[in-house]
């Protein structure tokens, strides 16, 4: 089988609210590019790309795309690399794009997906099998706040922990009073079951802020405190002068981010992406580097869209330290069943069916590549 072609698309979907944290305050969630990868056996692969301008790492080391960063490089550079290319020869593919271009995960990821989507079709197995099988049937979804005012924040989190999910995560960064006083307040109205992990997205402005506000939140039951400062030495300092455990995220992009990190003693987990380390080819491998280095981590993501967030849940499921609680989006398609709030970020998608949600876990399909079908009449609907 060979890749003969591609289609990029840039589609929109309807929010059900506004969501930003520290570094993303005014850009929106959802505009997001659509791959279909074309091979000469019509198999038919799909990928995604959530990019955003102001995601990047610190100091510059890694950069933030746009959808139309993404459409340019994969048509105009990363498609022709690759064309002729067996799908399930992914470290080709890899070595090809990168010859092509420097960086970009964002839009090698979604190519990358689109290869293990048309590669398990033609094996007729799904992604996980490709990625060394699956240690676990679902992710345990995580309910992203956003940076909600705090009234806000308790009705919602009240509404999702009511609709199945066990854990909420509280973007903070921007106001250290607020960042205590939330988590005090969502421990006195969630009681003591719920798990509540923040995330500051590099926001505070030095150690000793992210210190004194963590410390003061661990009063009251934090699972985790995700990236507080810029930079693995930031970190360090951070995790030396707190008790819950420190995770990275702008600071974990590549397997050399992993291993940097470790000998930093920066952080003891890592939010695991597709994209960040440019597609499911390469996060697999930064996750078995993670792991023999005793590292354990989520799967995060950029507020991914059905097919973004079946890649996701494939990952998850083959990497088996990425148990913790994830950022996972809970589809919802307009007009169906299903829940209103709990991990809900978009009021439709470009599925013809959901991911399936139970318990508070969203269950990985079973089909053969990503396991999920697009509705191409969504998908027009939804074009810019």
């Amino acid at each position: 089988m060979q890749i003969t072609g591609a289609d990029f698309s840039i589609v929109r979907l309807p929010k059900r609210r506004e969501h930003t944290w520290a570094s993303n305050t005014k850009l929106t969630i959802g505009r997001h590019v659509l791959v279909r990868l074309q091979t000469d056996e019509g198999v038919v692969g799909w990928g995604e790309s959530p990019a955003l301008p102001t995601w990047g790492g610190a100091d510059g080391r890694h950069h933030g795309e746009t959808a139309e960063t993404v459409v340019h490089l994969g048509r105009d550079h990363l498609l022709p690399a690759i064309i002729g290319c067996d799908p399930l020869h992914l470290g080709v593919i890899h070595a090809r794009m990168d010859a092509a271009v420097k960086g970009n995960p964002y839009a090698k990821a979604a190519l990358d997906i689109a290869c293990h989507d048309a590669a398990g079709k033609a094996l007729g197995v799904p992604v996980w099998a490709l990625l060394g099988g699956k240690h676990r049937d679902g992710i345990e979804v995580a309910h992203s706040l956003g940076l909600l005012p705090i009234e806000e924040c308790l009705e919602e989190a009240s509404t999702a922990v009511a609709e199945g999910v066990r854990t909420i995560k509280v973007k903070t960064g921007r106001d250290a009073r607020r960042d205590v006083e939330v988590v005090a307040r969502l421990r006195e109205a969630l009681g003591p079951d719920v798990r509540i992990r923040v995330d500051a997205n590099e926001g505070y402005a030095t150690v000793h802020e992210a210190i004194a506000v963590t410390r003061a939140q661990e009063e009251y039951g934090i699972l985790l405190c995700e990236q507080p400062v810029a930079g693995a030495k930031g970190l360090a300092r951070v995790a030396a002068g707190v008790s819950t455990p420190i995770m990275a995220d702008e600071s974990a992009w590549t397997a050399l981010d992993i291993v940097e990190l470790d000998a930093a003693r920066a952080a003891a987990c890592y939010s695991l992406y597709v994209t960040k380390p440019g597609g499911l080819y390469r996060a697999r491998r930064q996750a078995d580097i993670a792991a023999t280095l005793g590292m354990y981590s989520d799967i995060g993501g950029s507020v991914e869209m059905g097919v973004g967030n079946a890649a996701n849940l494939h990952l998850g499921a083959a990497s088996a330290t990425a148990w913790l609680p994830s950022v996972c989006p809970v589809t919802r398609l307009s007009g169906e069943p299903g829940p209103s709030t709990a991990g809900v970020y978009y009021t439709d998608d470009v599925l013809t069916e959901p991911l399936r949600f139970v318990d508070g876990r969203l269950l990985v399909p079973d089909g053969p590549g990503l396991g999920v079908e697009v509705d191409m009449d969504k998908v027009e609907a939804y074009l810019e």
